[in-house]
């Protein structure tokens, strides 16, 4: 049996490098795909800390992320897709410059 600090271990790994790309990443896309690589280290979190007690509240807890990943990714992606018929780029820069 593994222990679960690999997989906290491999969870803050996942979650480091997507608010990496999150803070470097000029691509609105990119930038989408970091954060649902945030949000699944904060499942594994969850799943390893459910497998440690031996309950379902981690179950839980994992289904609703990726409940919200899926709303985020669909709203991320139709705003997206807009941008880039709009502008013509989906560059981070871009769409800060909407406010004007």
């Amino acid at each position: 049996m593994v222990p679960i600090t690999y997989y906290l271990l491999l969870a803050a790994a996942l979650f480091c490098m997507g608010m990496f790309g999150v803070l470097v990443r000029r691509n609105a896309l990119v930038v989408f795909m970091c954060v649902e690589l945030m949000l699944n280290a904060a499942n594994l979190t969850f799943l390893s800390f459910a497998r440690m007690r031996g309950d379902s509240i981690g179950h839980v807890s994992a289904f609703f992320v990726i409940a919200v990943a899926a709303a985020e990714a669909a709203i991320g992606l139709a705003i997206v897709i807009a941008v880039f018929r709009s502008r013509g780029s989906v560059l981070v820069e871009d769409i800060r410059t909407m406010k004007h």
